[in-house]
């Protein structure tokens, strides 16, 4: 008899044990073609700290974190649940397909912006794809900031420049043919390439690796009507609407090549803009650059 108390103890002892180790379980939304941003819902039970591991290098310690993936992959997702010294994992399997689009990253201090490049613009897009593999752009600044205007960057002597420095006249070594294209102007967020002006360089080809981001300021229908007839250029409805609802700088369509575009993080686009500028317009806080192609 005490011999079957004693059982009925260890059991009873052994289920109390089994019932109070916390139980991992979590369930995410989104994660289709790269970049992605997932966010996984905690649904673990009798946990009170939480550490994930995302597959891709980065973990979390919050509960139900959002996590952003460059790139695409199979990814295996870990949720560790734990309370006092007991804990469980559960895993996930997570497919980030490719992007459809030709697609680069650009991280600031101030946030990510996601760029498209234009199939359009193959000369353009081929060069500054090849230098975003290379890492010539990461830890160059944005060097030249004109609020209204635009955010211009890619000049290599930034790299190492001494405080008060002017910037703005390093390259590559070479330039790229001109690439223009009617359905491609200058709205908020375009990207387009920098270049010497006509009298040294009337063809006006771009610059191996100094770009520009528009952000511009809306116009108005009389602007545009003024800029049309000047320019001889004739703009689509859809393209009118973007300039005097959103802005841009139309008055430099047909002279620098446009190829590519802001898709995410027009926010920060306009928050580097703002920052505060010496006499050359260069930022007096240095912006730096990071750049990756997203596969």
């Amino acid at each position: 008899m005490t011999q079957l108390k004693t059982l009925t103890i260890i059991a009873i002892a052994g289920l109390m044990g089994a019932c109070s180790r916390p139980v991992a379980q979590f369930t995410h939304a989104g994660g289709q073609k790269a970049p992605s941003l997932v966010q996984f819902t905690n649904q673990s039970e009798k946990a009170e700290t939480y550490e994930w591991d995302f597959g891709d290098g980065n973990t979390s310690k919050e509960a139900s974190p959002t996590h952003r993936y460059l790139s695409s992959g199979n990814y295996t997702v870990k949720l560790k649940a734990m309370k006092d010294n007991k804990a469980r994992v559960k895993e996930h399997r997570l497919l980030i397909e490719p992007p459809s689009k030709c697609l680069v990253d650009i991280e600031t201090e101030f946030g990510h912006m996601l760029v498209e490049l234009y199939d359009a613009t193959p000369k353009h897009q081929e060069n500054f794809i090849k230098l975003v593999d290379q890492g010539f752009f990461d830890s160059l600044m944005f060097h030249r900031v004109i609020e209204g205007f635009m955010i211009q960057g890619g000049d290599p002597d930034s790299k190492r420049a001494k405080p008060g420095q002017q910037l703005g006249a390093g390259g590559p070594g070479y330039t790229i043919p001109a690439e223009f294209v009617d359905t491609l102007v200058h709205t908020k967020g375009s990207l387009a390439a920098a270049r010497q002006g006509d009298q040294v360089n009337p063809q006006k080809r771009s610059s191996g690796s100094q770009f520009y981001i528009v952000q511009g300021r809306p116009l108005t229908a009389p602007q545009l009507d003024l800029l049309e007839a000047q320019k001889n250029i004739r703009y689509s409805t859809a393209q009118r609407e973007i300039y005097l609802k959103s802005g841009g700088t139309p008055f430099l369509d047909k002279e620098y090549t446009v190829f590519g575009r802001v898709i995410e993080g027009l926010d920060v686009l306009d928050q580097l803009a703002a920052t505060k500028v010496d006499s050359f317009d260069r930022p007096k806080k240095d912006v730096r650059m990071k750049m990756k192609v997203i596969r």
